[in-house]
Parts: structure tokens; C-alpha cells; sequence
């Protein structure tokens, strides 16, 4: 892990410009907006944007990175994106006071190979056509997965402390920063079998996915365990799933020197269950999750999923705070049953209106619209995520252009 003194002197720029960012007072106000929104105490619907289409963003060659460094060029990158967000679409974004750097966590996985056939779209564009083979047919496969070990790399991170006190130091401070665990265990499964092949199993042998299930809920918990034994949870970021979560309520917050799971956020979901029934849910989905969800401090719930039809058996999940609303949800159903003293609703706007041959803002409007109507008429605290952007043909101001739409409609 080298870098030049012209690498350094690049960080050392971004820093200043997202150090000028993160000091702004509005900062302190919109975390604050958002603290009472993920306390049920809204003062109006947060918006935010994330899952960008990189690749078609760049306007004047800013977010191009120069650091070759793999992990310091990952840290550039999140910086010239912070700062490209801030100027073009901002919305409610909130730039925290330093700078996140991630810790060198290793986990040796669960031993069994995904093997996926991958098309991609185009240069850096990380949305691909995949082709999934089934690696999980019988009883032995499922033997074959390991309980994942997890460690820490700290000669590694003794390097990364060492350069990034030279590169920040006298610009803004910077915090090493665990992870937010990934509970979605389903989308796993789904690279290792194909949804198709998933499907077929729950139907044809639904007892040897319930032993698939119960190991890979041994071995989530098992992580859980080792990250809190070594403190690895992410407690800086305060992102979880393209949201913010600033709170002042979880179980020991603010315990920085060893963070557990139980001051964290994490995230869950099941999304191929869209096409399954809410009992499907329950039984493969919710029953295991259970178990897992009571070692945090909040989870977000849900991704693409549809869950306006099965949001009783989802309150049966402990801790969760947040409920994804995609665009596969009927809103209005959605804002009808949710219990607005329990939840966030988490609505995911459609960005197909991105990707037409022309944009319209009428639609647009009229889509945000409809969903504020929905939670108005049940006082529902919300939010705006759009996110899972394919593409924006090339026209990035299509995007600056939604946001402008989305903070005018959130603010009448």
C-alpha cells in the first residue's frame, strides 16, 4: 500500500472540498430532520439518491479517480462521488464531520462458490445480465458450506492509520469504520441456485430448503458473534441500505470503542419472494430471521420486494425501523396497514422515468405525489429513496433535474 506525493496531494484536495461540505450548518439540521424521522417524529419527507449510474455521470471528468492504490482509490472515489452528490443532487444527503475509512475486515466466506455468467452493459457501469448455475442440488452441496471465520488484518489497518494521518491531518478528521451486516440471506441462495431453481425447490422439496435455511442462519448468527467479540460493526457511517440513520435510541449508542450489533443498524430482505405467497414468507423468511434480527439495534426492511401484502408477518421481525415501499408495493395498501408507530415508510420511487426515450415531469411529479398522498391520509413517516438507477441515457441533468422535483413536492 504505496502512494506518490502526487496521489497524496489529490486526497489532501478532495479532503478540503469535502471538508468545506461537512462543515456547512445545514448539516446539523438535516441530521436532525432525519433523528426525528427515525423516531416517528417526521417533520417532513426525507429524500434521498443512491445506486447511481456512474458510468454516465461524469460531466467534466471530476469523478474520474487518479490514486492506483486499490483500497485509497476506493476512498478517493467515495469522496469525488460525496462531493458530485452535494453539488448536483443533493436532496436531504447529510456529509458527516470526517472521513469513513473501512476497516480491512477478512471473512472466509461460506466456502461455496457462486458460478454466474455476467454480461455487462458497458465500461464502468457495475449493472450486469446474469446467467445463474445451480451449485446447491442435493443434501452434499449443502454440506459443503462453511461457517464463516472473520478477522481482522491489523498490520494492514496500522498501515492505513499511518497514511491516512498524513494525508487528513490538519483537513478533517477520519474514522475507521466497520460494516453493516447484509441479513439478506436470500439473495445468496438465489446466486447460488438461480430464483427459478429456488422456486421449483420450495415446491418440490421445501425440508431440505428449511436445512439449507437453518445452517445459514448458524452461520449469520456466528458472524454476528465474532464481529462483536472483535468490534466490527459499523456505527460511523450512518447509512444502512441507501438510508440514513442517525438515531439517539439504540441500546448503548455512542459505544465507540468496541461497537456491537446491538447499537447498529443492519439490513434484510427476501426479494424473490415477491412472486411467493406472505405464508412463504413466513415460514422461509420470517421464522429464521427472527432469530437473527434480535441481536441489532435496527434493521431496514426489504429491497424490490412486494410486502404490502405481508407487512403482518414482517412486524413479527424484531427491531425492525424501516419498511421498504417498491414500486411492485400498492402504496396506498402500503400506508393503509403499516403501523406508523412502529415503522418508517420507506418509499422506492420508479427509475424507469430516467431511462425513457424522453423525460416527463409530469410523471414524475405525479408518481411522488401519489405516494405523499397515500401517507398523508394514514400519518405515515416517510422517506424517498430512488435507487437501482440502470441508466439516465447519458443525460446525468435528468437526474439533478429529479431531485429539484422531488425536494419542491416534499416541501409543499
Amino acid at each position: 500500500m504505496m502512494l506518490n506525493q502526487q496521489e497524496k496531494e489529490v486526497l489532501k484536495t478532495l479532503a478540503h472540498a469535502y471538508a468545506q461540505i461537512a462543515s456547512l450548518p445545514e448539516q446539523e439540521t438535516r441530521r436532525k430532520m432525519w433523528i426525528n424521522l427515525n423516531s416517528l417524529h417526521m417533520d417532513r419527507p426525507m429524500v434521498l439518491i443512491d445506486q447511481i449510474p456512474w458510468s454516465e455521470m461524469d460531466v467534466d471528468g471530476f469523478l474520474k479517480c487518479q490514486v492506483e492504490d486499490p483500497y485509497w482509490r476506493r476512498v478517493e472515489n467515495e469522496m469525488r462521488q460525496t462531493i458530485y452528490k452535494w453539488n448536483h443532487m443533493r436532496v436531504d444527503m447529510v456529509v458527516n464531520p470526517y472521513i469513513c475509512l473501512p476497516r480491512p475486515i477478512i471473512n472466509t466466506g461460506w466456502g461455496l462458490e457462486q458460478q454466474v455468467d455476467r454480461l455487462a452493459t458497458e465500461g464502468m457501469n457495475d449493472v450486469f445480465s446474469q446467467h445463474i448455475n445451480n451449485v446447491i442440488e442435493d443434501y452434499d452441496d449443502i454440506e459443503k458450506i462453511q461457517m464463516p471465520e472473520i478477522s481482522l488484518d491489523e498490520a494492514k489497518e496500522a498501515e492505513i492509520i499511518a497514511i491516512a494521518k498524513e494525508v487528513f491531518d490538519g483537513i478533517i478528521p477520519f474514522k475507521m469504520t466497520g460494516q453493516t451486516m447484509h441479513l439478506g440471506i436470500w439473495d445468496t441462495i438465489s446466486y447460488w441456485m438461480g430464483v427459478e431453481n429456488c422456486y421449483f425447490e420450495l415446491i418440490d422439496r421445501p425440508e431440505m430448503i428449511h436445512t439449507l435455511m437453518e445452517k445459514l442462519t448458524q452461520g449469520l448468527i456466528c458472524q454476528v458473534e465474532q464481529m462483536n467479540k472483535l468490534g466490527l460493526f459499523d456505527i460511523y457511517s450512518n447509512l444502512c441500505h441507501c438510508s440514513q440513520t442517525f438515531t439517539n435510541d439504540l441500546p448503548g449508542e455512542g459505544a465507540e470503542a468496541h461497537p456491537q450489533s446491538q447499537n447498529a443498524w443492519a439490513f434484510g430482505l427476501a426479494q424473490l419472494f415477491t412472486s411467493c405467497s406472505p405464508a412463504i414468507t413466513q415460514e422461509f423468511e420470517v421464522d429464521y430471521m427472527k432469530r437473527v434480527f434480535s441481536h441489532f439495534g435496527a434493521i431496514y426492511y426489504g429491497c424490490c420486494d412486494r410486502l404490502d401484502d405481508r407487512l403482518d408477518k414482517i412486524a413479527q421481525l424484531p427491531n425492525v425501523r424501516k419498511i421498504s415501499c417498491s414500486p411492485w408495493s400498492v402504496r396506498e395498501n402500503f400506508a393503509a396497514n403499516l403501523d406508523n408507530k412502529r415503522y418508517v415508510m420507506s418509499n422506492k420511487p420508479t427509475p424507469a422515468v430516467l431511462s425513457y426515450e424522453w423525460f416527463d415531469e409530469n410523471e414524475v411529479r405525479e408518481d411522488l405525489r401519489r405516494t405523499l398522498t397515500a401517507a398523508r391520509q394514514n400519518n405515515v413517516n416517510l422517506e424517498f429513496i430512488l435507487k437501482d438507477i440502470s441508466t439516465v441515457r447519458h443525460n446525468p441533468e435528468r437526474l439533478w433535474r429529479w431531485a429539484e422535483i422531488a425536494m419542491e413536492e416534499v416541501s409543499r
